[in-house]
C-alpha cells in the first residue's frame, strides 16, 4: 500500500522520517552549488579556450573583444557561440531528463528497489560531478558529457526519493515531514556553498588559481552528496512487494510496460491531474523568480556581484525558516489553505520588486527575505499534498510525472519575462508580468478538491488538508 502502515512502531517511522530529510541536504549542493553558481561561468570559459584554440576558424584574436560571433565553438558539425553553450546545455539536458525521468520511475515502482536505485543513481551523479574537476584547458564536450550524465542521477534520485513519502509517513504526518526535508535541504545547500564561496573568494591565500578553486568546489560537491546519501540509506526501507519478478535487462522493458499502464490509468483520476496543472502553473512563476532574480538585481537595479551572491545566501537560509514556518502552519490550517496564503505572500513580494529603487542593497535583501519565506515552503507543501494524491503502488512513476511536467513548462516563465522585457525596455514591468502566475495558481487552486481527490485516488484523507 502506498500509505505508512498505520500499525509499524511511531519509533520506527521517526527513524525513517529523520534519515529520509538527509537526502534533501544531500542532493541540493548540485543544483544549488553546481548548476546555479559555479558551472555555468566554468564551462563557458573552457569553451572559449577552445574557441581561441580553434584560429583556423575563429582567427588569432578569437574572444579577445568579448564578440560571441568571433568565438565559435562546434558540435558534430555545427557551430554556435561558446556563450551560449550553457543555455542550451539547459535545454537539451531538460529534454533528456523528460525522455528518462518517466522510465525510471516506472522500474522504481516495479522492482520495488528504491532504496538501492537511490543510492545507485545519487553515487553516480557524485561521481560525475567529483570528475567535473578533470574538465580544463579546452575540453568542454567532456564537461557537457559529465553535467548531463549528473543532471539525470539528480532528477532520477529526486523521483524515487519523493517516492518514499508515502511510505514513511502517515497522511496527517506528511506535511510536517515534506516541508522539514525542503528547509533542510536548504540549509544544507547554503552551508555548502558557503563553503564553496570562502573557498573561491579566498583561492589566492591558500595558493589557488580562480579555476583551481572552482574545481575544488566539483570535488567538494560530489563528496557531500555522496557521503550524506549515506544516512537516509542507512534508514529507509522496501515497504512494498515488487509488481513483478522480472531481473536483468527484462526489468528496463517491464518498466516500458508498467509506464504504458500507468498513463492509461491516470485519466481515470482527473482530479489528481488537475491539482498537478495547476502546480505546474504556479512552480513556473516559483522558478522564474528564483532564476530571473540575480539577472534583474545586476541589469535592473545596478547591483554588483557581491551583494547578489550575499543574496543567495540570504535566500538558502531564510528558506530553511520559511519551509519550518509552512509545516506549523499547515498543521493548523491544512496543506491547501497554506498553499494558497503563501501564494498571496509571493504576489506581494513580486510587485514588490518593482518598486526597489537602482543600488539600494538593503531593500534587495528585504525582496530576498521575502522570496525566502515562501520558496521552500510552498513547494514542500506542494509535494506532500500530490503525494496524498497518488494511487497505492504508482508513486515513483506519478512523482515523475511530477517532475517532468515541472521541466517541461519550465520555458514559459522566463519567456514571459524576456518577451515583457524586450517589448518594454524594462525589467521592472518584466519582473511583475510574473505575478500572473501566482495570480492563476491561486484561483485555480479554489476548485480543485483536494479531499475528492485523496479520497478518489484510493488513500485515507487526513484530518487537515
Amino acid at each position: 500500500m502506498s500509505v505508512a502502515d498505520s500499525t509499524a512502531p511511531a519509533v520506527d517511522r521517526k527513524r525513517e522520517q529523520r534519515g529520509w530529510t538527509w537526502y534533501d541536504w544531500a542532493n541540493s549542493v548540485f543544483p544549488t552549488s553546481v548548476v546555479t553558481v559555479f558551472l555555468s561561468g566554468y564551462l563557458t570559459a573552457v569553451a572559449k579556450e577552445a574557441a581561441v584554440a580553434d584560429t583556423a576558424r575563429n582567427g588569432p584574436d578569437a574572444c579577445v573583444d568579448g564578440s560571441l560571433r568571433q568565438c565559435d565553438i562546434s558540435l558534430f558539425g555545427a557551430y554556435f557561440p561558446a556563450g551560449s553553450l550553457w543555455g542550451y546545455l539547459l535545454s537539451i539536458a531538460t529534454l533528456v531528463q523528460v525522455v528518462v525521468l518517466p522510465v525510471m520511475g516506472a522500474i522504481a515502482d516495479r522492482t520495488q528497489n528504491k532504496r538501492r536505485m537511490l543510492g545507485g543513481l545519487a553515487f553516480t551523479g557524485s561521481v560525475a560531478t567529483v570528475a567535473l574537476a578533470t574538465v580544463s584547458g579546452d575540453d568542454w564536450h567532456l564537461g557537457v558529457a559529465l553535467f548531463v550524465l549528473g543532471n539525470i542521477c539528480y532528477g532520477a534520485s529526486v523521483v524515487v526519493y519523493y517516492a518514499f513519502l508515502p511510505e514513511i509517513a502517515t497522511p496527517d504526518e506528511r506535511d510536517a515531514v515534506s516541508t522539514r526535508g525542503w528547509a533542510f535541504g536548504y540549509l544544507g545547500g547554503g552551508l555548502a556553498l558557503a563553503v564553496q564561496l570562502a573557498l573561491f573568494i579566498g583561492h589566492d591565500a591558500i595558493g589557488l588559481s580562480e579555476g583551481a578553486a572552482v574545481r575544488v568546489g566539483f570535488v567538494f560537491s560530489g563528496l557531500w552528496w555522496a557521503g550524506f546519501t549515506l544516512i537516509p540509506l542507512a534508514r529507509l526501507k522496501r515497504h512494498q512487494p515488487p509488481h513483478g519478478a522480472e531481473s536483468g535487462a527484462s526489468v528496463v522493458t517491464a518498466g516500458f510496460a508498467e509506464l504504458r499502464q500507468t498513463i492509461k490509468q491516470a485519466r481515470l483520476f482527473p482530479l489528481t491531474l488537475a491539482f498537478l496543472g495547476t502546480y505546474l502553473i504556479y512552480t513556473d512563476g516559483i522558478a522564474t523568480v528564483a532564476n530571473v532574480s540575480a539577472q534583474y538585481g545586476r541589469d535592473e537595479l545596478l547591483l554588483d556581484e557581491t551583494v547578489l551572491i550575499t543574496t543567495i545566501l540570504i535566500v538558502q537560509f531564510v528558506a530553511f525558516l520559511g519551509g519550518m514556518l509552512h509545516g506549523r502552519v499547515a498543521k493548523s490550517w491544512g496543506a491547501k489553505r497554506t498553499i494558497m496564503v503563501s501564494l498571496c505572500v509571493w504576489i506581494v513580494v513580486v510587485a514588490a520588486a518593482f518598486f526597489v529603487q537602482a543600488g539600494q542593497q538593503v531593500q534587495f535583501y528585504g525582496l530576498a527575505v521575502g522570496i525566502g519565506l515562501v520558496l521552500g515552503g510552498t513547494n514542500a507543501l506542494s509535494r506532500s499534498l500530490f503525494s496524498q494524491m497518488i494511487p497505492p503502488g504508482r508513486e515513483a512513476q506519478y512523482f515523475s510525472l511530477y517532475e517532468v511536467g515541472e521541466r517541461s513548462t519550465s520555458w514559459l516563465g522566463p519567456m514571459v519575462f524576456a518577451g515583457v522585457g524586450q517589448a518594454t525596455g524594462s525589467f521592472r514591468l518584466a519582473i511583475v508580468s510574473l505575478v500572473v502566475f501566482f495570480v492563476a495558481g491561486f484561483v485555480l487552486m479554489i476548485f480543485v478538491p483536494v479531499r475528492k481527490a485523496i479520497a478518489a485516488s484510493g488513500n485515507p484523507v487526513p484530518a487537515k488538508v
